[in-house]
Parts: structure tokens; C-alpha cells; sequence
């Protein structure tokens, strides 16, 4: 008497029945994946294009002219440009009137930087308070002065300031805001009230983004609006806060556009007042490799400073 055949024997007139290999979950649900190579070149390379030739070109030109010279032949010879290595460096780090203008814009930053984040700070939190009414007037009231050109600013205020052609005169007869002593903090007024309102955006915008669970949780905890905006908010929103103070760094060195209108209102502002003016001013005598040397120098402060910063900032965070 034969034993019944299995699953595995080989039953009369059928080949051995074998078990099927397992086979690997992608290939029995998942579906091949597709590289799309052309369509992330057709979306990268608009963006490379533009980033190479008004970036990395201006920048490339620039040291390179920094590395050049002038020589004529006799004194009314023909001028060339001829490779003169760090030359050019030398007399940026011999120009006394720079140095004192780097000085000069990094203690308007140390003052005028932390007042415009405080204000852009606490108007944010207003806005994002639900104690607050007609929060859209006071959102557009903040970010107009954004929209007013820096060169229109300046024109207004240094008119404001003038003491022949202020409405306020009797402030500025009493206090003249064009003064050598006065002017740099004129200016500030003036960066402050332009650029709050932009700020505000960018800390009110992260606001948005912190979940309303928190809050209520806070709440439960018997926390009330200042404690919930000191413990909760600031906390949270703090990488926004962070990214205004870096852009507002690097603003701080590159400002030309106040102190350049206010040359025209008092002459305490001179063609050294600011790097960036130093730098227009040389170009137009005109010295085009000393000035391309001069932004070079203004570029690796701002790039260190900024850099400086944002490590030390991250430091702090991680403790």
C-alpha cells in the first residue's frame, strides 16, 4: 500500500510541485521609480545660468581687478593695467578713512540693529496676540514704510531734519540732527523706520506657523498672553529672529543709500562716511582696482562677521 503523495512528491503523471520564491516587496507592489534628470536640469540650469553670470562673474571680475595696476609710460605715456599682486590689498589696509568707516558702521549696527529687531519683535507679537483689533490696518501700517524707496526716505526725513525746512522747527533749531555728533543716529531713524515693518513680516510670518496646540496647553498651565509670548513664542520663532539679525548684519555694511542722499544736507557726511560710500567714491575718481579691492576686503568682513554670528548663535542653542 503506497503512501498518499504530498505536497512535495511527485504525484502520477504531474511534475514535483515546488514552492514559489519569496520575492522582494518592490518587486511585487511597489513601482520601479523613474529619474526624471532632464526635468531637474530644465528646472536647475535657468537658476545656475543666472546665478553664474550675476554672481559669480561679478564676483571672479572683481578679484581679478583687484590684482591689477595702472603704469604709465613717462607722464603723459599711455596707461595699462598690469598684474600687481596684493599691491592693491596693501593700500586698502593703509587707508585709515576705510578702517574708521568700518568702525563707524559697526557701532551704527550695534545700536541701530538690536532697537529694529526689538520693535519688529514686539510688533509681531502684537499682531499675533488675540488681544489686538484691526490687526490688517496695523499689518499694512507697519510694512509701508518698506514699500517707500530708500533714496525717497532718506530725501523725506533729511528734509525733516533740515532746520530751514522742517515743520518741526522748533526741534531741530534746538537740536540739529545734522550735526557731526548726530547724523549717524539720523541715519539710523531713518534705516529703522524703513526696514521694522520687513522684519515684523518674518517673525510674525514664523508666529503663524507655531501650532495652536501649544498655546492652548500653556493656557491649561495657567500661563497668561506674556507668559505664553516669553516662554512659548520667542522661544519658537527664535531661527526667524536669528535670520532678520543676520540680513540686518549684512545691510549694516553695505549701507549707501541714506548717507549718500544725506551728503547733499550735511556736511559732516563724507565721501569715507560708510565702506560702501568709500568704495562708490574711488571708482568714481576713478581708481577701479582700489575700489575692487575695497569690496573684496567689505565682502570677507560681512561674510565673517555674518558667519561669526550665526556659529555663536547656534552655540547658544545647543546649550
Amino acid at each position: 500500500m503506497s503512501a498518499p503523495a504530498g505536497p512535495l512528491t511527485d504525484a502520477p503523471g504531474n511534475a514535483a510541485r515546488k514552492p514559489r520564491a519569496a520575492q522582494p516587496a518592490k518587486a511585487r507592489g511597489a513601482k520601479p521609480r523613474v529619474q526624471h534628470k532632464g526635468a531637474i536640469l530644465a528646472f536647475v540650469l535657468p537658476f545656475g545660468a543666472l546665478f553664474a553670470l550675476f554672481y559669480l562673474v561679478p564676483i571672479g571680475y572683481a578679484i581679478y581687478q583687484s590684482l591689477l595696476v595702472i603704469e604709465r609710460e613717462g607722464t603723459f605715456g599711455q596707461a595699462t593695467q598690469v598684474f600687481g599682486g596684493l599691491s592693491q590689498y596693501i593700500l586698502v589696509f593703509q587707508n585709515g578713512p576705510f578702517w574708521a568707516s568700518i568702525s563707524r558702521v559697526l557701532a551704527f549696527g550695534a545700536v541701530q540693529v538690536p532697537i529694529m529687531l526689538g520693535l519688529a519683535l514686539v510688533f509681531a507679537l502684537l499682531l499675533d496676540s488675540p488681544l489686538v483689533r484691526g490687526k490688517k490696518f496695523f499689518r499694512l501700517a507697519f510694512f509701508v514704510p518698506y514699500a517707500v524707496p530708500g533714496v525717497i526716505a532718506a530725501i523725506m526725513w533729511g528734509y525733516l531734519y533740515s532746520p530751514n525746512l522742517s515743520p518741526f522747527s522748533a526741534v531741530t533749531e534746538n537740536i540739529n540732527f545734522l550735526s557731526a555728533d548726530l547724523v549717524l543716529w539720523a541715519i539710523a531713524n531713518v534705516v529703522t523706520w524703513v526696514f521694522v515693518g520687513y522684519n515684523m513680516l518674518i517673525i510674525y510670518s514664523a508666529l503663524l506657523a507655531i501650532p495652536a496646540e501649544l498655546y492652548e496647553a500653556a493656557r491649561l498651565d495657567g500661563a497668561g498672553q506674556l507668559r505664553i509670548a516669553w516662554s512659548v513664542k520667542i522661544p519658537l520663532i527664535m531661527p526667524a529672529i536669528i535670520l532678520t539679525a543676520i540680513f540686518s548684519i549684512i545691510g549694516t555694511l553695505q549701507l549707501l543709500a541714506e548717507p549718500q542722499v544725506f551728503r547733499s544736507f550735511s556736511s559732516a557726511v563724507t565721501s569715507t562716511f560708510t565702506p560702501n560710500l568709500t568704495v562708490y567714491s574711488t571708482s568714481s575718481i576713478p581708481n577701479f582696482n582700489l575700489a575692487a579691492a575695497f569690496s573684496v576686503v567689505l565682502a570677507l568682513a560681512t561674510f565673517i562677521l555674518s558667519f561669526t554670528f550665526l556659529k555663536f548663535t547656534q552655540r547658544k542653542e545647543a546649550k
